[in-house]
């Protein structure tokens, strides 16, 4: 049986999309990054994974994952050139690292990689990750958008929001490479796949990689709020919440309070059920993370909490996480 023969529309539909992925790469390619971490002495194997430059001055994007506690950051750039990263901060929370590498090397000015806007993005657009998985250099996988806004649970525990998922193929050693456009903006930054499952693959947005990133240059972290509270999520009757007016059928139950936390200090209680803070209603742990931000750090805020049948406000002022500081 003869194979089917393409329509010249189909050749020139095709050799658009190879040339456009071919441009991409030629435009993002020079700015991809293998990153080498070393480990510290009596600690965990060392790792490794991808980055991309984002200055020509040398500031290099990758994941926290990829040199978190590491002795050393070894870094290769395309060329070859090998030298050594310094981690100017990075965030656990949403897996991202800032390092610097030497720039001195030819005119002082490395190949860089522009971010582009996330919010632009829409399921379905071409994909293309770029990076360095088992160690095989600036490694190509095209793919599409397959869908956004997703979330995804990082190593702290804390949610993670607005990642993008694609179905460009991403595998140990793609961590911390880009996620480009077929114009060859950045949109992402390839950060985890699911396995054994295939094409679930996952980056950090554009947009959210330029807020931490910028907090991270400024002060080496990024600052977050905290109460000091563990807890759980928990129903709230549908006849409890229809007495007070509240507008959630969940929210947190108080497991217990650190000392000398900013709960503690407002007189929260065990058992409390927390239902909203500063007027935004409260469903769960993760609302509360995405609710207890920089600008909350020593702000008077009311907490409304269910404390057995009564509705109570309490004024609590929120401190600055101590893993931040």
């Amino acid at each position: 049986m003869a194979s089917p023969q393409l329509r010249p529309d189909d050749r020139v539909l095709l050799d658009a999309y190879s040339e456009a992925v071919v441009g991409a790469v030629e435009r993002v390619g020079p700015s991809v990054v293998s990153i080498s971490a070393g480990p510290r002495a009596g600690g965990p194997r060392g790792g490794s994974g991808s980055g991309f430059v984002f200055t020509p001055d040398g500031l290099v994007i990758t994941n926290s994952h990829v040199v978190d506690g590491a002795a050393s950051v070894n870094v290769t750039l395309p060329t070859g050139h090998k030298t050594r990263g310094d981690v100017l901060g990075e965030d656990v929370d949403t897996d991202l690292a800032v390092i610097r590498v030497d720039a001195s090397n030819g005119d002082g000015h490395l190949p860089w990689a522009s971010l582009g806007d996330s919010s632009a993005v829409r399921a379905g657009q071409v994909a293309i990750a770029i990076g360095n998985p088992y160690g095989f250099d600036c490694s190509v996988a095209a793919g599409v958008v397959s869908a956004l806004g997703r979330s995804l649970r990082a190593r702290t525990g804390r949610l993670m929001d607005d990642i993008i998922q694609t179905d460009a193929a991403l595998n140990p050693g793609n961590s911390g490479g880009p996620l480009v456009t077929s114009r060859g903006e950045v949109i992402g930054v390839n950060t985890a796949v699911i396995l054994p499952a295939q094409g679930l693959c996952f980056a950090i947005a554009s947009n959210t990689v330029r807020f931490v990133v910028s907090r991270l240059l400024r002060d080496g972290r990024v600052r977050r709020s905290y109460i000091g509270v563990a807890g759980q999520k928990v129903p709230v009757s549908r006849r409890l919440a229809r007495y007070h007016g509240l507008a959630v059928t969940s929210g947190i139950l108080v497991a217990s309070i650190e000392a000398a936390s900013p709960a503690a200090t407002a007189g929260l209680r065990d058992h409390d059920i927390i239902v909203a803070i500063a007027s935004h209603a409260v469903s769960g742990v993760d609302d509360l993370h995405r609710l207890l931000t920089e600008d909350r750090i020593g702000v008077p805020t009311p907490l409304t909490v269910l404390r057995g049948v009564d509705k109570r406000q309490i004024v609590i002022v929120p401190g600055e996480t101590p893993s931040a500081r």
